[in-house]
């Protein structure tokens, strides 16, 4: 369905901490893993995507088995697919994640810089395939620093309509946790319609809920409310495979076979990446 059907009003976007992770965890993300929050380099290519209103939501979720894809060609055309039928059923606040490294890649196999930049091009492909030229500059996309967006303007994104934004400027105490705080509600725009945030991560439970009681509500608020629409992991290693989800699909637990995957878990709530790792896939 494309975005110009759907009718969207203007709403903060609490979306803002969320867009995978630079396996592009678009959050979208669209590699180590990131999943909500700011990031830095270096990882899975996350992306999150908030439209502002529901939309004509139907509930008319289309079942389909989707395989594993063969190249980001088709990776990107499966995440779009599972973005259009997610916000045809309402969902206003999702989650984009796979590797940026390569298809099998795991966090940390590419080099942080060349990683960036290709993460990048996927957001610039992924938006395009997405979003029909005439919302083009009601879409407003976010990177962790107004430095990145300063290189995303000189790269892959160069030209485009779309809008560039930033969550959080570099200082000079930045080393020690002390960064420029923006004011998301002075950024956004009455006209914008949709929040994408580039490869955003933040692990909730590195940090004790006494000291950061704000994170914490993060569990039961934001989080919750977040649906992941498109996701790949992949485990190496004797027992390789990869846990894989595009919506509405099931949560797919696929072994790895030379240069062939196999079904052999699949359920409808994510399973943990532990629980994949030292249980499904030996077992299997």
């Amino acid at each position: 369905m494309p975005l110009s059907s759907i009718p969207t009003a203007l709403s903060l976007a609490t979306a803002i901490p969320v867009l995978q992770h630079q396996e592009v965890k678009a959050n979208v993300s669209f590699g180590s893993p990131r999943r909500v929050v700011v990031n830095k380099i270096g990882r899975n290519v996350g992306l999150s995507v908030r439209s502002v209103s529901p939309g004509d939501a139907t509930g008319s979720s289309i079942q389909f088995d989707v395989p594993f894809p063969g190249d980001y060609e088709e990776l990107l055309d499966q995440a779009k697919e599972a973005t259009q039928v997610a916000l045809k059923d309402g969902i206003q606040l999702m989650e984009i994640e796979f590797p940026t490294a390569g298809l099998e890649s795991v966090p940390g196999d590419g080099e942080g810089g060349i990683e960036m930049t290709g993460s990048m091009q996927l957001i610039r492909e992924f938006c395009d395939l997405l979003i029909v030229p005439e919302k083009a500059t009601r879409t407003r996309i976010f990177f962790p620093e107004a430095n990145e967006v300063q290189f995303a303007r000189k790269s892959a994104f160069g030209g485009a309509s779309f809008k560039l934004d930033y969550l959080t400027k570099p200082s000079f105490f930045q080393d020690f946790g002390i960064v420029e705080k923006v004011k998301m509600v002075d950024r956004v725009k009455e006209e914008d319609e949709l929040f994408i945030v580039g490869y955003p991560y933040f692990n909730v439970n590195d940090y004790p809920s006494f000291f950061y009681p704000k994170l914490a509500a993060l569990l039961t608020t934001l989080f919750p409310k977040m649906e992941t629409v498109y996701y790949i992991h992949n485990f190496k290693g004797r027992s390789g495979g990869a846990l894989f989800r595009c919506y509405p699909g099931p949560w797919k637990v696929l072994r790895r076979l030379g240069s062939r995957y196999v079904c052999v878990h699949e359920q409808e709530d994510m399973p943990t990446l532990k629980e994949v790792a030292l249980d499904i896939l030996p077992k299997a």
